[in-house]
């Protein structure tokens, strides 16, 4: 067996569950347990937000080692079930490496949501926060319009906002409370506080910030804190954004 080719496999497993956003420890025990699969008896996973190493030592006794640094990334749930449901058939079936990378590359290029339907689950979304937070139909109405605005600048405005996480954040947010200022002006909408928290819980980190928590109880100190503080940047971000847009907003 060409093991340096089935440790490649398995680091990029490890890469693609953590940039969908999983949990250390599904990416270290899926990781691993692919390597036990095809024969390898204790391999050596650590895994970090921004980075994935797998030792292992070979039946002749030697060690072979890959890192691989990732990039930044948020949380894609349909990639994530997708990774899972590969490992779990490559534990089972244990396919010769050549098929396993196969079918690891196929993850990138199997058809996804088409953007007009991700654009239109942002704007989806705040208009059933809305009602939870007390507004009306017209409330709805206004936040479905803010989180289609927020949305448009996070799939389409890249080349303009940058890939900066935490100012690209920073300018939806300005963005949609703006807006959600100025439709409630304009009679579309009767409380602006209303519309504005609906069309911000779009860009929360939820996922982050409880993975986070859940990391740190379970030991994994250094991924916990690096989740804890890029969701305290993001949350920060989303206060200036905020506060930038209704300054804007009450100059005109």
């Amino acid at each position: 067996m060409d093991y340096d080719k089935l440790l490649n496999a398995a680091v990029e497993l490890g890469c693609r569950l953590m940039s969908s956003g999983a949990e250390i420890y599904r990416v270290e025990e899926s990781v691993r347990r692919l390597l036990q699969a095809y024969g390898l008896e204790s391999p050596e996973v650590f895994a970090i937000p921004n980075c994935v190493i797998v030792s292992i030592t070979t039946p002749e006794g030697h060690p072979v080692t890959r890192m691989r640094r990732i990039g930044a990334h948020g949380t894609d749930i349909e990639l994530l079930e997708r990774c899972n449901d590969l490992c779990r058939h490559l534990c089972v079936q244990t396919p010769p490496v050549e098929e396993a990378q196969a079918r690891l590359t196929e993850l990138l290029h199997t058809p996804r949501y088409a953007l007009w339907k991700v654009l239109f689950g942002y704007g989806i979304a705040p208009a059933c926060f809305a009602p939870i937070f007390g507004g009306g139909a017209s409330d709805a109405l206004c936040a479905l319009l803010g989180g289609l605005a927020v949305g448009a600048c996070l799939l389409y405005g890249g080349r303009l906002i940058g890939s900066n996480g935490f100012f690209r954040t920073a300018i939806c947010s300005a963005v949609g409370s703006l807006l959600s200022l100025l439709l409630v002006r304009l009679g579309w909408g009767q409380s602006v506080d209303t519309v504005t928290i609906s069309v911000l819980m779009v860009l929360v980190p939820g996922v982050a910030l409880t993975n986070a928590m859940r990391e740190i109880m379970a030991g994994d100190i250094i991924s916990g804190l690096s989740r804890a503080a890029e969701s305290i940047l993001t949350a920060t971000a989303i206060a200036i954004g905020s506060a930038v847009g209704v300054a804007i907003g009450g100059i005109f």
